[in-house]
C-alpha cells in the first residue's frame, strides 16, 4: 500500500459548497497548495466564478453544479475530478444549510430537508468519492461540522442534530477507511465572518456570540481553510477520526445561550 501522498502536482480535490464562504476559501487554498480542484456548488454561477478565480491565479480548477441530495450530480462531480485531474485524493464536505427556528414551531419536513443536505449529503459524497481514493491508495476527507453539533442552543435542533451526525459519521468512517490509507476528520467552526453570516446575524446575535467566545471575536474563512489544509496534508497522516473545533475557545466554555 502507498503510504506517502501523491506529488502535489498530481493531487486532486473536490470541495462541496465551494462557491462561497468557507468552501470557497478551502478551494482556493487547495489550489494554492498545488491540487487540481473541482469547485462544486448548488449555484452553478458561483462555482464557475471561483474556478475562474483559481485559473486566473495560475491554478487548476473546474466548476460544477451539484445538489448533494442528487445521486447523479454527485457521481458526475467525482467523475469530473477523475477526468480533469486524474483521480480524487481530497474531499472537503462544506455544502450545508442552517436554520434558526424554535422546535415547537418547526415542521418535520424542514427537519428532514436540513438533515438531507447536511448529513445525508455528506454521506453521499463520501460514498461516491471513497472508492476513487481506495484506487489511488491515499485519501483525505475533511467534513465541516459545527460547534452546534457539540453543544446546545436554542432554535438549532435540526441543524445541530445534522452536525452531530457528521461528527459520529467521521469517527465511524475513520475506522472503516483507515486500512485504505484514507483519513477522515472534521472541523467544527464557531461563528465565522462569511457573507451569509454577515447577512443573517443581527447586532444582538453578534454581541451574544462574541461575549461567549473566549477570544471575543468571530473567525475568518481563512482560519478554517488553514485547518482543512493541515488535515488534508501528509503532516496529518496519523490523525483520523477527530473533530477539531476552530472556534476561538467557544466549545471549551460551559455556557449555553439563547440566540432568539
Amino acid at each position: 500500500m502507498t503510504t506517502g501522498a501523491p506529488d502535489r502536482s498530481r493531487l486532486s480535490a473536490v470541495v462541496t459548497g465551494g462557491g462561497s464562504g468557507i468552501g470557497r476559501e478551502m478551494a482556493m487554498r487547495f489550489a494554492r497548495d498545488g491540487a487540481g480542484v473541482v469547485v462544486a456548488d448548488q449555484n452553478a454561477d458561483t462555482a464557475a466564478r471561483v474556478a475562474a478565480e483559481i485559473v486566473e491565479a495560475g491554478g487548476r480548477a473546474v466548476g460544477v453544479k451539484v445538489d448533494v441530495r442528487l445521486q447523479d450530480e454527485v457521481e458526475n462531480m467525482v467523475a469530473l475530478a477523475v477526468s480533469q485531474h486524474g483521480g480524487l485524493h481530497i474531499l472537503a464536505n462544506s455544502a450545508g444549510v442552517g436554520e434558526q427556528m424554535a422546535f415547537l414551531k418547526q415542521s418535520i419536513a424542514e427537519f428532514e430537508r436540513i438533515v438531507a443536505i447536511n448529513l445525508t449529503g455528506t454521506y453521499r459524497c463520501i460514498k461516491v468519492a471513497a472508492p476513487e481514493m481506495v484506487r489511488s491508495g491515499w485519501g483525505r476527507i475533511v467534513n465541516i461540522t459545527s460547534v452546534a453539533g457539540m453543544r446546545g442552543s436554542s432554535g438549532r435542533v435540526s441543524y445541530g442534530s445534522s452536525k452531530s451526525g457528521i461528527i459520529g459519521m467521521t469517527r465511524h468512517l475513520a475506522v472503516e477507511l483507515a486500512p485504505h490509507n484514507i483519513t477522515v476528520n472534521a472541523i467544527a467552526p464557531g461563528p465565522v465572518n462569511t457573507d451569509m453570516v454577515k447577512a443573517v446575524h443581527t447586532d444582538a446575535t453578534r454581541e451574544t456570540y462574541t461575549r461567549n467566545i473566549p477570544m471575543h471575536r468571530y473567525g475568518t474563512p481563512t482560519e478554517i481553510s488553514d485547518a482543512a489544509a493541515f488535515l488534508a496534508s501528509e503532516q496529518a497522516s496519523y490523525i483520523t477520526g477527530h473533530t477539531l473545533p476552530v472556534d476561538g475557545g467557544m466549545s471549551s466554555t460551559s455556557s449555553i445561550f439563547d440566540l432568539d
